[in-house]
C-alpha cells in the first residue's frame, strides 16, 4: 500500500468516514470468541476506525498504517476516547516488523484492495495462533451511481476532475478478483463471506467531507477551484433533496476466515 494514498485526508477521514455496523461487529466478536484476553492486529488501519471498535473485546491492540498522518490522527481518537491497549506502528501491510508476536484476530477494513493480497494473506498466516483468523471488510465509495444523489456526486466530480481515478500520486488500478477467491487460495481454509445490507444518511456538509476524505485526494487537487466545487455539488445535491437528507443503501462484506479446518 502506497505511502501517499491518503496525504492530506486523515482528519477528514476521522470525521466522516462511516462507523461499521455494530451487526457487524458482534459477529466478529462471536466468530472468533473475543473474551477480552487476545490479540488484534489491524492492517492499514487509516485513523483507528476498526482498530478502536474491537479494543474493548481484545487485551492489547496493533494497529498499522505506511502514513504517518493517519497513525498522529488514530493515537488522537484513542486518546479522545479514553482506549490504552492500542499502539501505533508505521509499516506498509507488505513489510511488517518481525517483532509483532502472534494475534488472535487481524481485520483488515477498507484496505485490502490496495494491499499485495497474496503476500499480506501469506505472512499473515505466520501470526495467527492456531484457532485464529483474519477478517476483511469493504464497501462501496459514496460517489458509486446508486441513486441519484449519488449519480449528482459522480458528474460533479467528474466536471472538475475528470474520469480516471486517482489514487494517492498514481491511478486506481481495478481489482479483478474478489477479496474471497483470494482468501480461498491462501494457508486458510475457513472462508466465509457474508454481506450485510443497511442504510446510511448522510448531510451536504457530510458529504462533502466524505469526498475529502478518500484517496481520489479532491480537496488538494481542486486547488482554487475548491469554493467553486462545493457550490456546485451543494446545489446538485438541494436538486435531490431540499430538505439535505440523503439515504444511501449500503452492502457491506466481510470475509472472515480462519486456519482451523
Amino acid at each position: 500500500m502506497a505511502g501517499d494514498l491518503f496525504s492530506g485526508t486523515a482528519g477528514y477521514y476521522a470525521r466522516y468516514r462511516p462507523c461499521y455496523p455494530p451487526e457487524f461487529l458482534a459477529d466478529v466478536a462471536r466468530r472468533f470468541s473475543l473474551p477480552g484476553t487476545g490479540r488484534l492486529l489491524d492492517l492499514g488501519c487509516g485513523p483507528g476506525t476498526l482498530t478502536l471498535a474491537l479494543a474493548a473485546r481484545m487485551r492489547e491492540v496493533i494497529g498499522v498504517d505506511p502514513e504517518p498522518e493517519m497513525l498522529a490522527e488514530a493515537a488522537q481518537q484513542a486518546d479522545r476516547a479514553g482506549v490504552r491497549n492500542v499502539r501505533w506502528v508505521a509499516a506498509a501491510a507488505e513489510n511488517l516488523p518481525s517483532d509483532l508476536g502472534r494475534f488472535q484476530l487481524v481485520t483488515m477494513g477498507r484496505s485490502f484492495h490496495w494491499m499485495d493480497r497474496d503476500q499480506v494473506l501469506a505472512t499473515v498466516a505466520g501470526m495467527v495462533t492456531p484457532t485464529g483468523g483474519f477478517v476483511i471488510v469493504s464497501d462501496y465509495g459514496l460517489d458509486r451511481p446508486a441513486t441519484d444523489w449519488q449519480r449528482a456526486i459522480e458528474q460533479t466530480q467528474a466536471k472538475f476532475l475528470g474520469t480516471v481515478r486517482r489514487a494517492g500520486s498514481g491511478v486506481v488500478v481495478p481489482t479483478m478478483e474478489s477479496h474471497e477467491i483470494v482468501a480461498k487460495r491462501s494457508p486458510f481454509r475457513r472462508v466465509e463471506r457474508i454481506l450485510y445490507e443497511f442504510e446510511r444518511r448522510w448531510t451536504i456538509e457530510q458529504v462533502i467531507g466524505y469526498l475529502y476524505s478518500t484517496s481520489f485526494q479532491v480537496r488538494g487537487l481542486l486547488g482554487a477551484r475548491r469554493t467553486a466545487f462545493e457550490e456546485e455539488i451543494t446545489e446538485a445535491l438541494r436538486v435531490c433533496s431540499p430538505d439535505n437528507k440523503f439515504v444511501e443503501p449500503v452492502q457491506l462484506t466481510a470475509v472472515f476466515a480462519s486456519l482451523g479446518t
